[in-house]
């Protein structure tokens, strides 16, 4: 029996043991990973691209038309057996040159809706922004739990395997029954098995994180959280009209939408005009191609609205506006339940975590050594002491994932106002 105590001796040091390997990582806290994301994300960088492209448009819409320029010269003289002759003798030759200009303030309507072009690629940037920073700084803590998780499922893997190979010798001198053994060696294999599936996980968690942050797969990163970051961010004085308010403010995809309603507009002023003719006017010159010789002459053409005035663009845009009112309100709505269910959810993801004892680990590692005592003095049976020490671990890693919620719920809120209440 003398080696079985030796290994619960060799178990409770390897309960409490944590590895102090460290590796070349890259240590980021929540505020430098949302920097590397504003820098290097590659969506952002697209997204800024394309406001750039519609800032573009407006100085196409700036411009006006471009006169057009013709020339045309007698080719081949029969007469004279000569080309291209351009004598008043024997040549003939002719030129114009004509402008077009736009009417019913077409170019002022074209620059006003490429305007409000910009302002949507603006709002479509800065939304993808707030879904990106959400989705950045989410998984920023579900990481960091998941990988308190897995040092937990670690731990208990070698206390166990310890345990285990005691009892494998123990076995081989008759001391123990195999169904003792058994029973290890299938809680051996179910946290292996466990600890996998999170470590899988938590492997696509890391892939995730660093092509938000532009991270070459190569690089290994350790993400820190302060515990200011998990204490200091009581939820105080935040009400539902507060944040409503906040949201309607601030919203990207708000103001998206009802920029989407003004854009439709402009563009229906803008069909509206498209169906009054533009002008051009030509100044003409020809050598002796008509009358009187050396003729100049102007000229004006009108296209005449008889079939086609721009009525099916009309409609069109009217049809477009009713679409984007309708968008609108659907996004109105959505803003209002998004805010409340966030609200919700933060405040009683904020009741549950206060009911987590922060002393549990302590107290729990303290129960733990009166355990192996009990079970050194054969006080509880071996069953017993591996399912206590089963329950410690799933409540653990349970409050983990409180603890993830927690955050998470704040950072919805942040989300789903468009703001920074929960920095």
């Amino acid at each position: 029996m003398k080696k079985i105590y030796s290994l619960i001796f060799i178990f409770s040091i390897l309960y409490t043991f944590e590895s102090s390997a460290q590796t070349d990582s890259l240590h980021l806290n929540i505020n430098q990973a949302t920097e590397l994301l504003i820098a290097n994300n590659y969506d952002l960088l697209v997204g800024n691209q394309q406001v750039n492209i519609a800032e573009a448009d407006v100085i196409t819409a700036r411009l006006f038309e471009n006169p057009e320029l013709s020339y045309e010269n007698l080719l081949y003289n029969h007469e004279t057996k000569k080309f291209l002759q351009t004598s008043y003798a024997y040549g003939q030759y002719a030129g114009s040159i004509s402008q077009l200009f736009k009417l019913a303030g077409k170019r002022n309507k074209n620059i006003a809706l490429a305007k409000t072009g910009v302002q949507l690629a603006q709002f479509q940037y800065f939304d993808l922004m707030r879904s990106l920073r959400f989705e950045l700084r989410d998984t920023f803590y579900k990481i960091y739990f998941a990988q308190n998780s897995v040092s937990v499922i670690e731990q208990q893997i070698a206390s166990s395997e310890a345990l285990q190979k005691v009892y494998e010798a123990q076995l081989n001198q008759g001391n123990i029954a195999l169904k003792d053994l058994m029973r290890i060696k299938s809680l051996v294999i179910g946290l292996k098995s466990e600890l996998t599936s999170a470590l899988n996980d938590l492997e696509d968690d890391y892939r995730d994180i660093k092509l938000l942050m532009g991270i070459s797969a190569n690089t290994p990163i350790k993400l820190m959280v302060d515990k200011s970051d998990l204490d200091n961010k009581a939820l105080q004085n935040l009400s539902y009209a507060k944040l409503l308010d906040s949201a309607i403010q601030n919203r990207a995809d708000l103001k998206l939408a009802q920029s989407n309603v003004r854009y439709n507009e402009h563009n229906l002023q803008l069909q509206k005009a498209m169906a009054i003719p533009d002008v051009q006017l030509n100044l003409s010159y020809d050598l002796k191609g008509n009358y009187p010789e050396k003729y100049l002459g102007i000229g004006i053409s009108v296209p005449i609205p008889l079939f086609n005035r721009n009525q099916g663009e009309i409609k069109k845009a009217k049809f477009s506006i009713d679409e984007a009112n309708s968008l609108l309100k659907k996004q109105s709505l959505q803003l209002e339940l998004e805010v409340s269910n966030s609200l919700k959810t933060a405040v009683r993801n904020e009741n549950m975590a206060k009911e987590i004892d922060e002393t549990f680990s302590e107290n729990f590692n303290r129960l733990i050594n009166g355990l192996i005592k009990n079970f050194r003095e054969r006080n509880i049976s071996l069953i017993e002491f591996l399912d206590l020490y089963e329950s410690y671990k799933e409540t653990t890693l349970q409050i983990n994932q409180l603890k993830y919620q927690r955050l998470s719920a704040r950072e919805e809120i942040n989300f789903v106002t468009g703001s920074n209440i929960f920095k």
